[in-house]
């Protein structure tokens, strides 16, 4: 067996494996959407149903249950102003982390990374309360400031790595030429990190598009986002399979669709500074 025959056996067998990968991790969202195409009696039905009687009843009484576009408006509002918030205190303090560290950098970058690591629902009580005392209950404003906090850290060391790629040798000859700290920001190291920025701002948005937990206890009609729309259709009746998959899909399908059009930006991001 010649080298090129192997490389075509083994290039087959990556593509081969990849698809089979491809499949199992989509395979629970196209079985979603199936599902809200059923009743409920076929959406429950053993073994499964692959061929039925498609209907677009769930999407109607969802329709009419729960007004899908003002909860649509709120996860919108809610993701790209804690995005842009998060943006607007990450990127200063990742330059400052980058180009002027100092003997407690690492500490102190460990330490806002350790902050993941605390349960949500430890900080429940005293956030609930701070936001009844300010009232701020049952408002985009609170989801905005507690999503952007909860994505900061990460969000800075992302910023921060892309900072660390970029040549010193181009700061310095700004520095030389006479440009202070917030010129070289602006003109030298936004231009050439934008890839990186615009991917770690698309993740921050999925991320803010999926939290549920702060959504939910946080909120109750006005704010309340998609994620705790998809929350209500959990009943002590039981779940109703077919109808939460409808308000999935429609819970899902913006964010989706959003990430299609951004795939380029956000390549060119992940990929920022692998070569040099």
């Amino acid at each position: 067996m010649t080298y090129k025959t192997k490389q075509k056996i083994t290039h087959r067998i990556l593509v081969t494996l990849a698809w089979l990968i491809a499949i199992v991790f989509f395979f629970p969202i196209f079985w979603m959407i199936l599902t809200s195409f059923k009743t409920e009696l076929q959406a429950i039905a053993v073994p499964p149903l692959f061929v039925f009687d498609f209907t677009f009843e769930n999407y109607s009484l969802v329709n009419e249950r729960s007004d899908y576009f003002h909860h649509a408006m709120n996860s919108i509002i809610t993701s790209f102003g804690a995005t842009l918030l998060s943006l607007i205190i990450a990127v200063p303090a990742a330059y400052s982390f980058a180009f002027s560290p100092t003997k407690n950098t690492k500490d102190v970058l460990l330490w806002m990374l350790s902050t993941k690591m605390l349960p949500a629902v430890g900080v429940l009580v005293p956030i609930y309360l701070m936001a009844q005392k300010f009232g701020l209950l049952d408002t985009k404003t609170v989801l905005i400031i507690i999503f952007a906090l909860m994505n900061l850290p990460i969000i800075i060391w992302m910023l921060f790595s892309y900072f660390k790629d970029l040549p010193k040798d181009i700061l310095e000859a700004c520095s030389l030429d006479g440009a202070n700290y917030l010129q070289e920001l602006r003109h030298i190291v936004l231009p050439l990190s934008w890839g990186g920025i615009t991917s770690t701002g698309l993740l921050s948005i999925v991320l803010c598009w999926n939290e549920a937990f702060w959504s939910i206890n946080l909120t109750s009609a006005d704010a309340a986002t998609l994620t705790a729309l998809v929350a209500s259709y959990s009943s002590p009746e039981g779940l109703f399979w077919a109808k939460l998959s409808a308000i999935s899909t429609l819970a899902c399908a913006p964010i989706v669709v959003f990430g299609w059009f951004c795939q380029k930006q956000l390549v060119q991001g992940l990929t920022f500074g692998a070569v040099k």
